[in-house]
Parts: C-alpha cells; sequence; structure tokens
C-alpha cells in the first residue's frame, strides 16, 4: 500500500537549504505567472528569492571567517604553548626567589591563593 502522507524533508544544512531555496526560485520564475508558489501571499518569492544570493554571499563569507579562525586558533595554540612554559618557569624561579613570601608573586601578575585546599570528600 502506498503512502498516503509522504515527508518532504527540507534541510537543516544552511548550505543545502540555501541550494533547495535557489532551485524552488529559479522553477519559480521559468514557470512565471503559471507558478503555483504565485499564491503565497506571506514571504512571496518574489521579495524572498533575490534574497537567496545575499545569503549564499553570507553563508561563504561565514565558512571563509570560520576556516580563518580555525587556522589563528591553530598558530595561536603553537605560540602559547612555548610561552606556557615560559609562565611555569618563571613560577618556579620567582618561587624560588620569594620562597618565605610568596604573595610577592602578586607583583608579577601571578595570582597567589593561600589557603589550603579544600579536601575532597569521599562518596559512600
Amino acid at each position: 500500500m502506498a503512502n498516503t502522507k509522504p515527508r518532504v524533508i527540507i534541510p537543516r544544512n544552511p548550505a543545502k537549504k540555501l541550494q533547495l531555496a535557489a532551485r524552488i526560485y529559479a522553477k519559480h520564475i521559468d514557470m512565471a505567472s503559471e507558478s503555483p508558489l504565485n499564491a503565497i501571499q506571506s514571504n512571496p518569492w518574489s521579495s524572498t528569492g533575490p534574497e537567496i544570493v545575499n545569503a549564499q554571499t553570507l553563508h561563504q563569507q561565514a565558512e571563509d571567517y570560520k576556516r580563518k579562525s580555525e587556522l589563528a586558533y591553530q598558530q595561536r595554540d603553537l605560540l602559547l604553548a612555548k610561552i606556557d612554559e615560559s609562565i611555569k618557569s618563571s613560577r618556579d624561579l620567582l618561587l624560588g626567589v620569594h620562597r618565605k613570601i610568596p604573595k610577592s608573586l602578586g607583583q608579577w601578575g601571578f595570582e597567589v591563593e593561600d589557603s589550603p585546599k579544600a579536601s575532597k570528600k569521599v562518596k559512600e
């Protein structure tokens, strides 16, 4: 028995959704006055359709920024590994120099907590 209520899938992926919108709009333009989509009152394709190109352009820009952002994070992380080692070495050296007054590391920008660590409770 044939399915009397088929599901028509609308993509969730923005790029695929824009591709679908472009195909619908192209078919609507091709059919001109014969298009059944002329009956749409709210958000008619005559105003929505021309915005597809703008949306696709903005989507492409966002994807480019995403790639550039990922590259910048990778480059930052490479530098941050060396910087982190310098910070730890500085902390260790300054703790040796200021062994009796570790709070003085605050002058170097470190946050120094001198309260004892809370003990972890054992779950029963």
